[in-house]
């Protein structure tokens, strides 16, 4: 007679931490070229735009200084693209080149906490840039402490997001090279169109609805008030957003990529 009692698995958050734990060791084992650049991209940014745009912008935007209004920006920008890269390249390479979720799948995990296990490593990741970049603008003074402390779990929340649109992503994408559209003609163009250069009542009246719609607005706008401790009730509705985002696009992520790794 068969057994045809239910698979015995560990506590959830063991499955999850599991997960996360795979990959950090994998990361940590090039710390230094892998920590190195999130401390280095923003001193290069914000000397070439910065320092160098800053000085012919003499009037404050939303009413702080130019650099300090691009410094707030970057906190959630850099987690959006660690993310994006971490949940697009870095999972494809994982799914269809190394096979790395094969042997994954074969301990006692399901395929939704193989894949919630990578948007918080991804989340993870994105609280380090952002901490990355939070010591360097808080090293030239141009965000002040200790209401800034709290930017990295915006970082967090951002990665996330992306995290969760990256896999959904991934689950389409059947060669690599399809992320360059991707990047092209979302990521980037994202960059400058959602109050992180200049502020969205900048835009045209026609384009600020579509700014609204996407992510990285809302990051942008939590983050910028939590340095500059200014709180508006816009924020709960940042954060309602946030919140659905991230469950309604994860779950959709989970269900493709669910039957690409099955099959």
């Amino acid at each position: 007679m068969t057994d045809s009692s239910p698979p015995m698995y560990p506590p959830l958050h063991r499955r999850l931490y599991s997960v996360w734990y795979r990959h950090m060791r994998v990361y940590t084992k090039n710390l230094l070229s892998n920590g190195l650049p999130p401390f280095l991209e923003p001193l290069i940014f914000l000397a070439a735009v910065g320092l160098g745009l800053g000085r012919y912008i003499t009037e404050p935007m939303d009413g702080v200084k130019y650099t300090e209004f691009l410094g707030t920006g970057l906190l959630v920008t850099t987690a959006m693209f660690t993310s994006a890269f971490e949940c697009t390249f870095g999972t494809f390479i994982r799914l269809e080149f190394e096979k790395v979720y094969d042997g994954m799948l074969a301990a006692p995990m399901t395929v939704n906490n193989l894949i919630v296990g990578e948007m918080i490593w991804a989340g993870s990741k994105g609280l380090f840039f952002s901490f990355a970049v939070l010591c360097v603008l808080s090293a030239f003074g141009i965000i002040a402490l200790p209401y800034s402390l709290l930017a990295p779990l915006v970082g967090f929340l951002t990665a996330v997001m992306f995290a969760a649109l990256s896999l959904l992503v991934t689950s389409f994408v059947k060669t690599i090279n399809h992320f360059n559209f991707y990047f092209t003609g979302f990521i980037s163009p994202m960059f400058f169109f959602s109050g992180v250069v200049f502020p969205i009542s900048n835009l045209p009246s026609f384009v600020r609805p579509m700014a609204e719609i996407v992510p990285l607005t809302h990051s942008v706008r939590l983050v910028r008030a939590v340095c500059t401790n200014t709180y508006e009730p816009i924020l709960l509705l940042d954060l309602l957003y946030t919140a659905v985002f991230i469950l309604l696009v994860g779950f959709l992520a989970i269900a493709r990529l669910r039957k690409r790794l099955v099959n």
